[in-house]
Order: C-alpha cells, then structure tokens, then sequence
C-alpha cells in the first residue's frame, strides 16, 4: 500500500479557513487522509523501535510547526496535530453555522467519549469523569471526600501547587493534617519511595496523595506498589498524573489507584479545556460531587462528578480525535519512544562535566520530562541559548533552597534525536564558558 502524500502547508490552510459549509466536509477528508497515513506507515514499518527514520519523520509530518519552531515543553503545554485542530474547528463551525445541532447532536459526543477514554486508560465508562484540567480533577475527589478533623493525608515534598493547593483549603476547612513525607530530589528505587511512606503512615492515615509524574525532576512514581501499600493498611490512594495520558501507556487496573486526574493537553495533543478523572469503581461512592445539576442524587458513576452546565462539545470531540491519533499509533509504541529520546538525553548529559541529572536513568522511574541542573546562574540562559539558536522550547523548574531548581526537557514524540543533541550541545556550550570563566 502506498502512503499517501505528506499534507501540504497550503492546502491544510486553505481548507481550515474556508468559510462555506462544504469545509467541513473537507475537513473530514483531511483527518482521514492523516489516518490513512498512519494505517499505511504502521504496515509498512510494524513494530520498528529506530529512535528515528522514516516513521518518525512521517508523525512529525502531522503537525504543523511554524518556522523550525519544537516545543519540548510538553509539561506545560504540548501542540495538537493537524487532525485535532482539524476537528476542533470543524464543530467550533457548527456553533456558528447550525446552534441547533449544537444542543440536540453534539452533546452526545460525551457519553462516547467517556467510553472511549476508558477504553485508552483500561477502565470502565462507569468509573471516568470529564473534567477541564488536573487540578479540577484533584479539587473534586479532595473537595468531594468525607474525612474528619484530625485525619492525616500523605504527600511527598516534591508535589504540585495544583496539588497542594486543594489539600490546604482541606486543611483549613475540614481540620485534616496534612504530612509531607520527605523524598529526595534525587530519589532511585522504589523501594526509596514506598519505604518512606510505609514509614510516615499511622492509625490516623486516611489518604496517600501523590504525584504520578513529578513535574520538578521527571520521576515516575511507582504507582502500583503505592496503591498496594495503601490498601494493604485500608487507606485510599490519590494520583497527580497531569503528564500521564499520552505519555505513559496507562492502565488504571494494573495501577491499582483509586482516584488518577491527567490532562490531555500536555502530552496527548488535545486542546486546553479537557481533563480526565478516574474514580475506582470501588470508591466511587467515597467522593461528594461539587457541582451538580438535577439528577445527580441517582448517579453511582463517577459521571457525577463531571461540571454541570454546557460544555465546550467542540474541545471534547477534538479529545476524541487526539485519543485516536495516539491509538493508531500506539500507546506502548509512543511510551517507547519518548522513553528512548529521554534516555539519549540523560546520557548525553551525564557526560558533560558539572551538570546534575535529577531524574532516575530507570526507565520505571522516568519517561518523558528529564531535569538537570548546571549551577552559576546558567539555567535560565540555556533556556534562551537553544531558543535563540534552535528554535527549541525549554523551561527551568523547581527550587533552589529543596535542591530541585534546574532545566526542564520534555521529548514528545514529534521530537527528533537531533533536536535530543542540541541541547546537549547547548549545554556543553555554556558549561565550557563556565568553566572558563572560573
């Protein structure tokens, strides 16, 4: 089968800004020529694991990057493929064009979607929730818990804002204790990990609260073990995954969490606006919705916990269309791939002299956010050295005072072992002029 042409620049802009109706048709023939692309590209290449060549480049195709421009600062904000922002367009018109389907049609789109996210997270519809972000996700199942004064939640030293900030407002209203249960920047093992908490936990214990992937320094926490932790000891177990879906190759069952909130916006490709909640079947009934509208009393799904009101149908179709992206393509390919890119970050790093790698070199421990540091003020210069010279998009992160400041790099799949050497090659630069300056 022969893979059809590479979308041109032009005709991707040309049919996006038609203003007849007759685009949205054509529209539709661009995303399925782009899943056609990948159907072909999966025959013809299988299971290859080059961390580069032609099927890379052919994906890279699918997004459309101005001048050079690589964003690989997917931790914060990742871009959408051509088909998503197709889709996300094509029923942005339909407000415009026909309000009517916009309230009888459209709103369909959530119930399938809450299916086929499912499907992609290895859950069950009955146990997803839609939310807009992460941290609307956290705030529902943290908000939503019956716990009393006195109850202790875990968390680590080395979470979120958007994490913390949920279980503070806890802490006032409800007269919880929050304990952090201090992990090192640099934690290696699982056995690090959960030891600290087995060791912090008491008869008082309610609730682990932790960071699936640690936003600071990269780590993937160990999840599973985590959960069996906790339900060995009867307590609950609540995950920051902002960066998981897209990224990791999820399965809630093997995970074993009760509740998990990520944001498709990060790694997947979706747009900003759409988050997903997972609430174990088994807890479901633990959590109160926040906001409700009627009918909520006779809901047993975490359905319940979805906003009220209108939602933007446009976003939530554009999700479903990035859940398709990534799902012809394949998730444990993808997790593969961002693992490899990372991996040639960190060795490539280790080797320049001075610079600190924060993230574990085990692939269990880390996948695609690597942090490093380089000292003497050149964090934030890095960031804009291989802006300036690469066109690359990189960020600093953490604390100096917690041993956590330094650069943060994220390696999507779109990202070439090129681009992977550049920022090598720019920190080597600056560290030479450190050196010589001293």
């Amino acid at each position: 089968m022969t893979a059809p042409s590479p979308l041109s620049r032009r005709a991707f802009t040309r049919a996006l800004l038609a203003g007849s109706t007759g685009s949205i048709a054509a529209l539709g023939g661009l995303n399925a020529a782009i899943a056609q692309k990948i159907t072909a590209l999966n025959q013809k290449f299988l299971d290859d694991e080059a961390p580069d060549g032609v099927y890379w480049e052919e994906i890279r195709r699918l997004y459309e990057f101005e001048d050079r421009f690589i964003m690989m600062n997917n931790g914060t904000l990742g871009p959408m493929p051509k088909s998503v922002f197709n889709t996300l367009m094509r029923y942005h018109r339909v407000q415009v064009t026909n309000p009517y389907d916009g309230y009888s049609i459209l709103p369909a789109v959530r119930e399938s979607l809450r299916t086929k996210l499912a499907a992609f997270v290895g859950a069950s519809p009955e146990e997803i929730a839609i939310t807009s972000n992460t941290t609307e996700g956290l705030n529902f199942v943290i908000g939503g818990l019956d716990l009393k004064p006195g109850d202790e939640v875990l968390m680590s030293t080395l979470e979120h804002p958007g994490h913390i900030g949920p279980w503070k407002l806890k802490e006032k209203r409800a007269g919880i204790v929050i304990k952090e249960v201090p992990l090192s920047a640099t934690a290696k093992t699982v056995d690090e990990i959960v030891g600290a908490f087995a060791a912090a936990i008491t008869p008082k214990t309610r609730i682990i609260s932790i960071s699936h992937t640690v936003f600071i320094t990269g780590l993937i926490m160990p999840l599973k073990e985590l959960s069996r932790l906790a339900h060995d000891k009867g307590l609950l177990l609540l995950a920051d995954s902002a960066h998981g879906i897209g990224m990791l190759d999820l399965d809630m069952k093997a995970l074993g969490v009760d509740f998990l909130a990520s944001s498709p916006y990060k790694w997947l490709g979706a747009p900003t606006g759409v988050g997903l909640l997972y609430v174990r079947k088994e807890a479901v009934d633990k959590v109160w919705p926040t906001v409700v509208s009627s009918g909520w009393e006779a809901n047993a799904a975490a359905s319940k916990l979805d906003p009220s009101g209108q939602r933007s149908d446009a976003a939530l179709d554009a999700l479903g269309e990035a859940l398709d992206f990534n799902t012809r393509i394949g998730k444990s390919r993808i997790e593969r791939r961002i693992k490899v890119l990372a991996a040639r970050l960190k060795q490539g790093l280790a080797e320049v002299p001075g610079v600190k790698v924060h993230t574990p070199a085990d692939p269990y421990l880390s996948a695609g956010l690597t942090a490093f540091s380089m000292g003497g003020g050149l964090e934030p210069k890095l960031v804009d050295f291989v802006r300036e010279k690469y066109n690359l998009v990189v960020r600093t992160t953490g604390n100096a005072k917690a041993g956590t400041y330094g650069i943060r790099v994220s390696t999507p799949i779109y990202v070439s072992t090129k681009e992977v050497d550049m920022v090598v090659e720019g920190v080597r630069t600056l560290m030479a002029h450190k050196g010589r300056a001293t």
